[in-house]
């Protein structure tokens, strides 16, 4: 029996992680410890796509990792678990993390060669150098205009459930007067 055969078999025919079944194909999962279909998953080409090209990657699309991490099949974990971490900075991501359990061989297999992404990973410090996280919150230390929305956040405003502009370590997004704004790290402290 084909690997695809034995994947089609085992996923019902659709994508293991958003469940399509349109265009789907064999993704052997980099670094596994095994062989055959046991290495592999079957995927639909958007899945795919996003996964090889990051520059294309869709967050909203991932949403169905939501389903799919809880898949009993290793090589599914393990790229739910990659796909979880790649987006960690669009907040929901890492609250999805927090509560996915995999067992020590295949969080070992999870986390195989993903030293390297988080080299080149973007850091989002404040202020004073402290690290920030998507969710947290931050207090603005210096008043700023607020080009197009005609108003000025105040020093000592706080800033919740902040998000982190992926390619861009001195931005953050955060609401202010009910308006979604880009804010330069060095004007923030993060609040314990």
């Amino acid at each position: 029996m084909s690997i695809e055969t034995e994947l089609q078999q085992r996923s019902g025919g659709v994508c293991e992680l958003c469940g399509s079944d349109a265009d789907l194909s064999v993704y052997a999962v980099p670094d596994s410890p095994t062989e055959g279909a046991d290495a592999a998953v079957l995927l639909c080409a958007t899945c795919k796509q996003q996964i090889e090209q990051p520059e294309t990657v869709d967050p909203n699309h991932w949403r169905c990792l939501n389903d799919s991490m809880w898949n009993t099949t290793p090589a599914v974990q393990v790229m739910a678990w990659r796909m979880l971490d790649r987006l960690k900075g669009e907040g929901w991501p890492q609250d999805l993390l927090d509560i996915l359990y995999l067992e020590d061989d295949v969080r070992a297999w999870a986390e195989a060669g993903q030293g390297a992404a988080e080299e080149d990973a973007v850091v989002h410090k404040d202020a004073h150098g402290a690290v920030l996280q998507a969710g947290d919150t931050v207090t603005l230390i210096k008043d700023l205009n607020v080009k197009g929305g005609g108003f000025t956040a105040k020093r000592g405003t706080a800033v919740r459930g902040i998000r982190l502009v992926a390619d861009n370590a001195e931005h953050i997004e955060g609401r202010v007067n009910g308006q979604t704004i880009v804010i330069l790290t060095q004007f923030v402290k993060k609040s314990s």
